[in-house]
């Protein structure tokens, strides 16, 4: 049997690696706050392993996407949905307030052409998002799934692994 310990930290190397990466590659680095919140832990033990990745909530939103309140064309197979009364409140507008800002991102006025204030924006775009949803990025579902085909034939055997329920048993937020 091949060393399990050894196989499963490189799949944490790995994921962790590509997922930091492709946040980059999508440009969505704002502040590096997920980026950083990105860690992961593996364990084998005889019988069984425990492999954990954790990131801040925001990272399960921007890889899964959302399901807008209105519509849910964007991201119909997100487990999360705007409106559902269980996210924190006022966390979107905040979260598109400090976006906006950080990127120095503002629309103009149809009529007058000068520039709408940061939280008139941020409105408008919180008001979008709301409605309509978010689209999945994957920036870390497609490393993760990418690289369990490449694990080992005899632990995929061995420890029954699946793909999409090693997926959900093994990310979480960290804890605050």
């Amino acid at each position: 049997m091949l060393n399990v310990q050894e196989e499963l930290d490189k799949f944490k190397r790995y994921v962790i690696a590509k997922s930091k990466l492709n946040l980059k590659e999508q440009d969505r680095n704002v502040t590096s706050k997920l980026y950083n919140s990105i860690k992961g832990e593996a364990k084998a033990m005889p019988n069984s392993f425990y492999l954990n990745f954790e990131m801040d909530e925001h990272g399960q939103y921007l890889d899964q996407g959302v399901k807008g309140k209105n519509s849910s064309a964007k991201a119909p197979n997100s487990p999360f949905k705007f409106g559902s009364g269980k996210g924190k409140k006022g966390g979107l507008t905040l979260g598109i307030q400090r976006w906006v800002k950080a990127r120095r991102f503002q629309f103009r006025d149809k009529k007058s052409g000068k520039f709408m204030s940061y939280d008139s924006t941020a409105f408008l775009i919180t008001r979008s998002i709301y409605s309509k949803g978010t689209k999945p990025s994957l920036f870390f579902t497609k490393p993760f799934n990418k690289y369990f085909e490449k694990l080992p034939e005899e632990l995929i055997v061995k420890y029954g692994l699946d793909a999409e329920e090693l997926f959900k048993y093994t990310i979480k937020q960290p804890e605050k």
